[in-house]
């Protein structure tokens, strides 16, 4: 061989970063558009002349149907190859970004968010089923820890990358945008080769299956998204809440005597795909709910403006960032049911902390130490848990795989937010009822309350008597607070469950070596006997 040709191993090597760059780049632009619109909406209010309703659909359609469909993507890309889909995902993606920029109106644009979803869909399953299918079990932490990285940092640059692109130009750009990555990564894609894919044999598309999926998660994911506007008892709320949960039912049953199921239900045979999806739904539930309610709590009572809140939880992405890669390699090494016990255990302890929070809370001692375990334990969780959930499970059904688990953190989050949020609510009202009992208050005063009690986590008295504003003030503030407490004390619980699940039932695979052969073995040397813990042999979905 000449000096001049790279080796079959270095062509190997540089298959996989490519793999891996185009994996994040197609990834990265589906996250970065679930939060780059938050900071556009005044802009599109005034150019479009949109109303609170057409605002809330232009961010809610694209949650709702990459919510309701990651199942299906998956699926999708099991059947007629993994490549094939992303690359119609990235081409559908591309082609409704451009369409979102160019949009008539309020309405259009909403519609073309849910098509943004969609092909969302598509990509994300397809991103971490090829990573599955590209890096071997020694590599592939790793790799999802880099993807899981900058998944998180897209999550982050959006708001202030919108933010920019609005100032300096217009909020069409925060759409326009998206096609430069993803003609990258389609190049990329294109380099790579889609050649060596075959369709599944025997390969046919679930249809009824599909529709009863779609139909079932997106009944729940639009009546948690609606429900703290409209409240429980609104028929729009309980209507798709109640069809959308018969209808999962019925496509379990589907599943269960379908000649060629979207979801082999023998796949929760493996037990650290079905205990791994267990700890996805109670770890994501508690993040879900701890980073909704930390933001609004330090904005509405704590006096911090929308940049500093923004700031206070960056140390996460930070972490996540320098660290997911590592955490990912370890888990490799030594197994992952360390990490996937530990780590919810520390971000657990974590959220804790920030339930001690108070209205004065000071953030070098008291708000960043919470924020800072959070992140380390997200860092031991996120990869070797994602990595676990996939790795479980033959690579013929890697796509459906990673749809299933996506599609449990979403709604395990949507569905935290709304659960917690009543018990939120409701310890504030309680809470300001104690606090004001026996008080005379003015006729203002008791309406300003009133108000107050549909605003959890606000003190504003300003609509208050001014005799009674300090009483008031001070009411609302202790409520405020306990209400805070109360359900960042549930969301720590959950996560906590998430670690106690893992470490309960995740076994290691063969392939985790014993601690003390390693870098690192005195750390960790307890992993030495989970390590020889082996994990069944795969069972064949039916």
């Amino acid at each position: 061989m000449s000096a001049s040709q790279p080796s079959a191993s270095a062509q190997e090597a540089r298959r996989k970063r490519l793999t891996l760059v185009a994996c994040i780049l197609g990834s990265a632009v589906v996250f970065l558009d679930g939060t780059v619109v938050n900071v556009a909406l005044p802009a599109i209010r005034t150019d479009l002349d949109a109303g609170l309703a057409a605002q809330q659909w232009v961010v809610e359609a694209y949650l709702l149907t990459l919510g309701a469909l990651l199942l299906v993507g998956g699926s999708l890309a099991d059947l007629f190859g993994l490549r094939r889909v992303y690359a119609l995902g990235l081409v559908t993606f591309g082609l409704a970004s451009l369409l979102c920029a160019l949009a008539p109106s309020a309405g259009a644009l909403a519609v073309l968010r849910g098509v943004q979803g969609v092909a969302g869909a598509l990509l994300v399953p397809s991103t971490l089923a090829i990573i599955t299918a590209t890096f071997d079990e020694r590599e592939r932490g790793r790799a999802i820890g880099t993807w899981t990285a900058w998944a998180g940092a897209a999550t982050v640059i959006g708001p202030l990358l919108g933010g920019t692109l609005i100032d300096v130009a217009s909020w069409r750009w925060i759409f326009a945008i998206n096609v430069v990555p993803l003609a990258v990564t389609l190049a990329l894609l294109r380099q790579l080769g889609t050649g060596s894919e075959r369709r599944r044999p025997g390969a046919r598309v679930d249809v009824v299956g599909a529709v009863l999926c779609a139909l079932g998660l997106a009944g729940p994911v639009f009546a948690l998204i609606h429900q703290p506007a409209a409240g429980w008892s609104a028929p729009s709320v309980l209507v798709p809440l109640v069809v959308g949960g018969a209808l999962l039912v019925a496509f379990v049953a589907w599943e269960r005597r379908a000649p060629a199921p979207m979801l082999p239900l023998g796949l929760f045979a493996q037990r650290n795909f079905a205990v791994g999806n267990v700890a996805t739904l109670t770890i994501y539930a508690g993040l879900g709910a701890a980073t909704f309610f930390l933001p609004l709590f330090l904005q509405q009572v704590a006096g911090y403006d929308a940049v500093q809140a923004g700031l206070a939880l960056m140390p996460v992405t930070v972490l996540m960032f320098v660290l997911s890669a590592r955490a990912g390699a370890l888990a490799d090494r030594f197994g992952p049911r360390t990490f996937m016990g530990v780590g919810p255990l520390i971000a657990g302890a974590g959220v804790a902390l920030l339930a001690r929070l108070d209205a004065g809370a000071s953030y070098m001692t008291e708000l960043l130490p919470g924020v800072a375990l959070f992140g380390l334990g997200l860092v031991l969780t996120v990869a070797p848990l994602t990595a676990t959930v996939l790795g479980a499970v033959d690579e013929r059904f890697a796509g459906v795989a990673s749809g299933a688990n996506n599609a449990i953190a979403r709604v395990a989050g949507l569905l935290a937010i709304a659960v917690i949020g009543a018990i939120v609510a409701a310890q504030f009202g309680a809470r300001l009822d104690e606090r004001l009992a026996g008080r005379p208050l003015a006729p203002a005063s008791r309406a300003a309350v009133a108000q107050a009690r549909t605003r959890p986590l606000v003190v504003d008295a300003g609509a208050a008597a001014p005799r009674d504003r300090a009483t008031v003030a001070a009411a609302l503030e202790a409520a405020s607070v306990s209400a805070f407490r109360l359900g960042t004390g549930v969301a720590a619980v959950l996560v906590l469950c998430g670690g106690v699940v893992s470490l309960i039932g995740i076994r290691n695979p063969r392939r985790a070596v014993a601690a003390a052969d390693c870098p690192g073995g005195a750390i960790l040397g307890a992993s030495r006997d989970l390590a020889r813990t082996p994990e069944p042999e795969p069972v064949a979905a039916q």
